[in-house]
C-alpha cells in the first residue's frame, strides 16, 4: 500500500514527521506539504497563479501552495497511485464545526472529492501543554489499524481527534461518534477600531456523545464524515 501524507502545519511540522512515522507500518508514505504553516486556512485552492514544488527529499514534497492544493497534486501527478490520504498530525483539535475551517481537514476532503479514502489526525491539547509527539504516533498507529477494517463508503472520509493525555500513558479507548455541530463560542473585545478574539476554546459546547465530548473525556474521537446531503 502507497499513502499520500499531508497537513496544513507545514512540511517541516513535527505532527508530519510523527505521522510520517505513524503509517510507515502500513506502507510507503510520500509526503506532500504546504512549505508554509497554513493552519485554518480551510478549502481553498490556488488556480490564480503557478504552484512551485520543492523536493525536500526523497519521496517528501513542498507546495507554495494550501493542504487542498497538495492533495490535487499529490493524487494528480506526484503520486497518483496512492491507495489512503493522510493528513496531520495538527498541532492543536479540529472537533465539530472546525472541520469547516481546517486545512488538515479540508485536504482529506478533496481526497474524498477526488475517489479516494482518507482520514485527517488532529492532537487536541490543553493550553501551554506540549504534546508527546511519540504517543501522538502510537495513537495514529492503533487508529489506522482499526480504521483499514471499517466500511468506508465513496465521498466519505474520517476525521480523528486524539484526547490530550499525560505523556507516557497508555493507549486511550477508541470511540466512533457524531461532529457536535453547535456553533464556537465566539467573541471579541473591541480596542479603538480594531477587534481582538476573545473566544475560550476549551469552554465550547459538548453535546453528550459527540466527538467534543468524547476527545474532551480522553478518548479517541473518531467520526465519519460524508459529503452526500438530504436535499
Amino acid at each position: 500500500m502507497k499513502l499520500l501524507v499531508v497537513n496544513d502545519d507545514g512540511i517541516s511540522a513535527p505532527g508530519i514527521a510523527a505521522l510520517e512515522a505513524a503509517v510507515e507500518r502500513f506502507g510507503r508514505p510520500v509526503v506532500v506539504a504546504p512549505e508554509l504553516h497554513l493552519s485554518g486556512c480551510g478549502h481553498q485552492t490556488t488556480t490564480s497563479r503557478p504552484l512551485a514544488v520543492r523536493r525536500a527529499a526523497e519521496h517528501r514534497h513542498a507546495v507554495d501552495g494550501t493542504p487542498a492544493d497538495c492533495t490535487r497534486i499529490g493524487l494528480l501527478h506526484l503520486a497518483p497511485d496512492v491507495t489512503w490520504v493522510v493528513s496531520g498530525i495538527n498541532d492543536g483539535s479540529n472537533l465539530g464545526v472546525d472541520i469547516y475551517m481546517s486545512g488538515t481537514v479540508a485536504a482529506v476532503r478533496e481526497a474524498a472529492l477526488l475517489g479516494r479514502p482518507a482520514v485527517a489526525f488532529s492532537q487536541y491539547r490543553l493550553r501551554d501543554q506540549a504534546i508527546d509527539w511519540p504517543l501522538a504516533g502510537r495513537m495514529v498507529s492503533s487508529v489506522m489499524e482499526r480504521l483499514l477494517r471499517e466500511p468506508l463508503p465513496p465521498g466519505a472520509y474520517w476525521n480523528v481527534n486524539l484526547p490530550a493525555v499525560e505523556p507516557g500513558s497508555t493507549l486511550p479507548e477508541m470511540a466512533f461518534c457524531p461532529p457536535d455541530l453547535n456553533a464556537l463560542p465566539v467573541s471579541f473585545e473591541r480596542q479603538d477600531e480594531v477587534f481582538h478574539y476573545r473566544a475560550d476554546y476549551h469552554a465550547r459546547h459538548r453535546g453528550q456523545g459527540t466527538d467534543v465530548d468524547v476527545c474532551f473525556s480522553g478518548r479517541i474521537a473518531i467520526s465519519r464524515i460524508s459529503l452526500r446531503t438530504d436535499w
